[in-house]
């Protein structure tokens, strides 16, 4: 990842953070990391800098358009180019059967898992287009191609982000671009706190794993850092699952 420049969505908590952590391990890369909260992003950038890498915060809501073209064209100001991107926002939104959801519940889940894929995409796209290169990488989860009762938003908004990433990366593919996804499943994570609400229900989650327990975020980083990586060139347009074998049941 030597010289490479790389943006991450998201990066101030989970899996955003980790994979964060993980380019700068690999030295030499040059790290943008977006989200919400100014404090917590300035602090994570000074502990990327104290890894070696090159970073800057740049904070962006990625339910706004203008939010994201300017973190996208501040990327490319500050460091000349976009290699990589690591679109890693997303929310669990409101927990619950459909029954009980409303036009506010779905688009806790939406504006951010959806509608800001899509314009981060946008304007990532926009500029690796003009280069003639570059890698985007959209978290998903195992629920983006795997139906479960009782989180029916999240779930149809996963699946959403598996089609964006499939549609986008036939749209890239002739501009040298790829566009791919990585899927985790059950993920030690505030927001798999949040969700299973108990350690009882975490447990009862983690039995379900063939692996036989929760994934921690730093294998999904690496995961991410692969497919968005020189190694894998001629992955395109696919969908990564890594979720202790879940996806096989």
């Amino acid at each position: 990842m030597s010289g490479k420049v790389i943006l991450i969505t998201g990066a101030i908590t989970g899996i955003g953070r980790a994979t964060a952590l993980a380019f700068a391990r690999g030295k030499g890369a040059r790290i943008v990391v977006s989200g919400r909260s100014e404090e917590s992003g300035k602090k994570l950038a000074s502990e990327i800098r104290g890894l070696g890498a090159e970073c800057e915060f740049i904070r962006a809501d990625v339910r706004h358009d203008d939010e994201i073209r300017a973190l996208v064209d501040k990327t490319v100001a500050r460091f000349g180019r976009l290699d990589i991107a690591v679109n890693s926002a997303g929310t669990e939104g409101v927990p619950g059967p459909v029954v009980d959801q409303t036009e506010d519940s779905y688009h806790a889940a939406f504006d951010t898992n959806v509608l800001g894929v899509v314009l981060s995409l946008k304007h990532e796209l926009r500029v690796m287009f003009a280069q003639g290169y570059g890698s985007v990488v959209n978290i998903s989860s195992t629920y983006g191609h795997r139906p479960v009762p009782g989180a029916s938003i999240y779930v149809a908004s996963k699946y959403a982000v598996e089609g964006l990433t499939l549609s986008a990366a036939l749209e890239a593919a002739p501009y040298g671009v790829r566009v791919n996804a990585v899927a985790p499943g059950p993920v030690q994570t505030g927001m798999l706190d949040r969700f299973t609400g108990n350690e009882e229900n975490k447990a009862g989650m983690a039995s379900g794993v063939p692996l036989k327990r929760i994934g921690n975020v730093e294998e999904i980083a690496q995961s991410i850092m692969f497919v968005a990586s020189d190694q894998a060139t001629y992955i395109t347009g696919s969908i990564l699952s890594v979720d202790g074998g879940n996806s096989a049941k």
